[in-house]
């Protein structure tokens, strides 16, 4: 039984240590990491791993190598922030893979990428042909950015000489049968409003609504739990 309780204590400790960790580093998604980042996560990851499970290793030292390897990659963070060339090497820098609608055979081999690879990524964008391509960047994520051929990108407004319209962000203010007040405030509505809107769609209760979306002049978009 004391086998069970130490470790619990100890993927207790370990898991508000990493929480901690990932609040101090900051909120870089899984999308954003670099090759670097992904790879310092698993050898904390495994660090802690093997220092909960290996009887030898004591809480403290499960502490202590977390919180190490937390400083040295919350210094490189620090560090690759203020110095270019360390950034370049660490985190990588964009690469054109394909330029004018050409592939650039020495920058995808130096980026170990082949052109099945390419353009299944550029698939993925939208694009079925380089020949709808202008420039094609191998972000440092692993990911594209294409800039398309001008007689295969979308128009905008200015293009089309229509007035500015001003952008409107959305606002969710019911979650899971909830209101959220925050957003509430800042949509500028009340709940007298809300009720009258739920009441016309035949809902009397928020608990009936799984989320409630509020836009400016359009009507309030509501989904019920099924």
């Amino acid at each position: 039984m004391n086998d069970y309780w130490t470790i619990t204590v100890e993927l207790t400790i370990g898991f508000l240590g990493l929480f901690i960790l990932t609040k101090v580093l900051g909120k870089t998604n899984l999308a954003q990491i670099t090759p670097f980042d992904f790879i310092s996560a698993l050898i904390l990851g495994e660090l802690l791993g093997n220092a909960i499970y290996d009887e030898k290793i004591s809480i403290v030292k499960v502490l202590f190598a977390t919180t190490l390897w937390g400083l040295l990659m919350f210094s490189v963070g620090k560090i690759t922030q203020k110095v270019n060339k360390l950034r370049r090497t660490l985190e990588g820098e964009p690469s054109i893979v394909i330029r004018y609608g050409k592939f650039q055979y020495t920058t995808m081999k130096k980026n170990n990428i082949d052109i099945n690879q390419l353009l299944s990524l550029i698939r993925q964008e939208g694009y079925f042909s380089i020949q709808e391509v202008d420039f094609v960047i191998l972000e440092p994520n692993g990911k594209i950015s294409v800039v398309p051929h001008s007689d295969y990108d979308s128009p905008s407004r200015k293009d089309l000489k229509l007035a500015a319209k001003p952008s409107q962000l959305p606002v969710a203010i019911i979650l899971d049968g909830k209101i959220v007040p925050g957003n509430l405030r800042e949509a500028g509505i009340d709940e007298p409003w809300l009720k009258k809107q739920l009441q016309a769609k035949n809902i009397t209760d928020y608990k009936d609504v799984l989320y409630a979306e509020w836009n400016k002049n359009q009507p309030l978009i509501v989904n019920k739990y099924r």
